[in-house]
């Protein structure tokens, strides 16, 4: 909520990204279990954002001196009010751009069942716990799509 990282930078590759320092977000997965499905909770990202209306994770600008997974801790409690206290962070996969990166941040839920979130800063219209099949049937935020196609988009749940 406006720390010294927001703010647009160029990449080595000539794009442009949110995050002077880098981004990072939280890719939250809630294991299934008393009948309830894998899943990972998800932000309808709000018309004005960068990619409005796409789905992707809480997250967002790292500020200096912030690590990768202090800033995605940091703006999923922001964004979504989930209590940090039942998020234990479990790995890290890094999209170098150079001079720029974006780090998804895995974490598991550590609760019976998840709970129902409201978005809490504006920067999502929804929150939703959506299961790991349905994933790929909503249109992602470009970024995000990238990474859910790819090998490190789920990690094995200690």
């Amino acid at each position: 909520m406006g720390g010294d990282g927001d703010g647009w930078v160029v990449c080595d590759g000539g794009h442009r990204h949110w995050g002077r320092f880098g981004a990072a977000g939280l890719l939250l997965r809630h294991a299934g279990h008393r009948g309830h499905a894998d899943c990972v909770l998800l932000a309808h990202r709000v018309w004005w954002s960068h990619h409005g209306g796409t789905w992707g994770i809480p997250g967002g600008a790292r500020d200096s001196g912030e690590t990768a997974r202090d800033a995605a801790l940091r703006e999923a409690v922001e964004e979504t009010g989930i209590d940090p206290a039942r998020v234990r962070l479990t790995g890290d996969t890094v999209d170098d751009h150079g001079g720029w990166s974006y780090v998804t941040v895995h974490a598991r839920l550590e609760t019976d069942v998840p709970p129902a979130l409201e978005p809490t800063d504006g920067e999502a219209t929804e929150l939703r716990w959506t299961p790991v099949e349905q994933v790929s049937d909503l249109p992602l935020h470009p970024g995000f799509a990238q990474f859910w196609a790819g090998p490190d988009a789920l990690e094995p749940l200690p």
